[in-house]
């Protein structure tokens, strides 16, 4: 059977670059939920100097528990889950990205940087048209907020050096699947040279 037709977006003039989950404790392989990605890192850091040059809207996700309650069948099952605590180092964003105060992080308990969170309501007020989505992982909070970033109508682009997972089968499976249904999937090139040409 052969794959469903698709029509290949173009980003808008006012993008924003969502940023999910490029923690310590995702980018630091001592832990439990970390990796060893310095390139994905690197390729984040090159988009991110794109997108401060134009001007345009970035922000960062993290994951923070703050009662045992939260997110509790999704901690049960993911028991590692339980070191993103308040004040912990695992919460806190890779250092190396540089993120300014002028670049709002998003606490969320669950996969999507959208779900029982204040993004939508920021990207409204940002006047957003187009997603940028960049972070780890590919196959679990990517997804998910790549998802829900076509779910509340957003045309969404996912550049596939500036993602990572601890599986490259499942990495580059759910890119395949990205690319199919929900986003485009381009090279960080694709997007840098697009707001080049966008006026500040």
């Amino acid at each position: 059977m052969s794959d469903l037709a698709r029509i290949s977006h173009t980003i808008g003039n006012r993008p924003a670059l969502i940023i999910v989950d490029m923690t310590n404790g995702f980018t630091d392989p001592a832990c439990p939920l970390g990796g060893d990605y310095p390139d994905v890192v690197a390729a984040n850091i090159d988009l991110l100097t794109a997108f401060r040059a134009a001007h345009l809207p970035i922000f960062f996700t993290t994951v923070i528990y703050r009662a045992l309650d939260q997110a509790r069948v999704f901690r049960d099952r993911l028991p590692a889950l339980d070191v993103l605590t308040p004040g912990s180092e695992w919460v806190k964003i890779n250092s190396t990205l540089r993120r300014r105060p002028s670049e709002p992080i998003i606490e969320k308990h669950w996969a999507s940087g959208f779900f029982k969170t204040n993004l939508k309501t920021q990207l409204l007020e940002a006047r957003t048209d187009s997603l940028v989505i960049t972070g780890l992982t590919t196959s679990g909070c990517v997804r998910a907020t790549a998802l829900d970033g076509l779910q509340h109508d957003y045309k969404v682009f996912i550049p596939r050096e500036t993602c990572g997972d601890r599986n490259p089968d499942a990495h580059q499976t759910n890119l395949f699947d990205l690319h199919a249904k929900y986003a485009d999937v381009v090279s960080v090139h694709n997007i840098t040279d697009h707001l080049k040409g966008l006026n500040p």
